[in-house]
């Protein structure tokens, strides 16, 4: 039996979204066939056994940070499992680091390596790289420190515009400019969670993502649409705002939808992913354009996470897919 490691939580923004997606993941584990451990990583880096009722990570309380679940040789510990499953989102967990550490002492884990997760989690590389696979991204710009050059951004975009960190996640500072004033608040929103941030033409268009699954071959997922219940698909709509709704199939043309899974499996390959990955698109319907928007090398595992979802609707359960991930890493 397979000794696992769910390992979740983390110091980035996106910690709460983490300990959701770890929730979703013990509770579908096949039991019977690995050995589970679950360790959650506090905002500080501190290492800690979690050993609690799980409906406890859907909440701010944290009974386990105690000196009894504390784990002081991490590596020693690390080395007592057969397979880690990082279900870590955002900087230190999604971007290479915690990969590269793993690398290192030579333990397994599900996921991309390093270069693939630093190139996911980073927009302007990952855009770099997609537009020379001749994968259609946002025309966009890169804004690295506060002395940024408003009338050049105002030239070459447009109002509106969409302001985001480089390397964040959830849609975590994430904000719509529609005049000079929001553009400059929205790039100081943004630059207190990433120093270096991206600002993209607005596209009006439907928002869809397509799910990679790495199974001997590369499967890609059917499309599916998100029906956002705020003007953004922003982390309120994503996580708190019940109104928002998972299209599956999206009702789109075939040959969209064709085009949209072409891309994904191209943009897939381009970084060098592995075992999973969440690919977002925007497709401007007046226009007849699909854009790539971003790739998530560790997607939401939520329980209301398109990832998971859209392999449901393929006829592969939320079980099946762990253990899938979980034998290939």
């Amino acid at each position: 039996m397979k000794k696992v490691l769910i390992l979740f939580g983390g110091n980035s923004f996106e910690h709460e979204v983490s300990c959701r997606s770890a929730k979703c993941i013990l509770e579908n584990i096949d039991q019977e066939l690995f050995e589970i451990t679950a360790v959650c990583i506090d905002k500080q880096n501190n290492w800690y056994l979690f050993d609690n009722d799980l409906e406890l990570l859907l909440t701010d309380k944290r009974p386990w940070y105690t000196e009894k679940n504390l784990i002081n040789n991490i590596i020693e510990f690390l080395k007592g499992f057969d397979i880690v499953f990082p279900v870590l989102h955002g900087p230190n967990g999604e971007d290479g680091t915690i990969q590269g550490m793993l690398d290192l002492f030579d333990i397994k884990y599900v996921g991309p390596k390093i270069l693939s997760s630093a190139i996911g989690m980073d927009k302007e590389i990952s855009k770099i790289v997609f537009n020379h696979h001749n994968i259609p991204i946002i025309p966009y710009l890169t804004v690295k420190d506060k002395n940024y050059n408003i009338k050049k951004i105002e030239k070459e975009l447009g109002y509106p515009m969409i302001v985001k960190p480089a390397r964040g996640g959830s849609s975590i500072g994430v904000n719509k400019a529609n005049n000079k004033k929001e553009l400059i608040s929205a790039i100081e929103d943004a630059l207190k969670i990433d120093n270096k941030i991206i600002i993209e033409k607005f596209i009006i268009g439907r928002e869809l993502e397509c799910s990679i699954l790495e199974n001997k071959n590369i499967l890609v997922s059917t499309v599916g649409e998100i029906a956002s219940a705020n003007e953004l698909y922003d982390y309120n709509a994503k996580y708190q705002n019940e109104n928002s709704k998972t299209l599956i199939p999206a009702n789109l043309p075939k040959k969209v939808i064709n085009d949209i899974q072409k891309y994904a499996k191209e943009a897939f390959i381009a970084i060098e992913a592995k075992n999973l990955s969440r690919i977002d698109f925007f497709y401007d319907e007046k226009n007849q354009q699909i854009y790539l928007n971003e790739i998530n090398t560790l997607p939401g595992f939520t329980s209301i996470s398109m990832y998971p979802k859209l392999w449901e609707y393929e006829k592969i359960t939320t079980k099946d897919l762990i253990t899938i991930l979980i034998n290939n890493a």
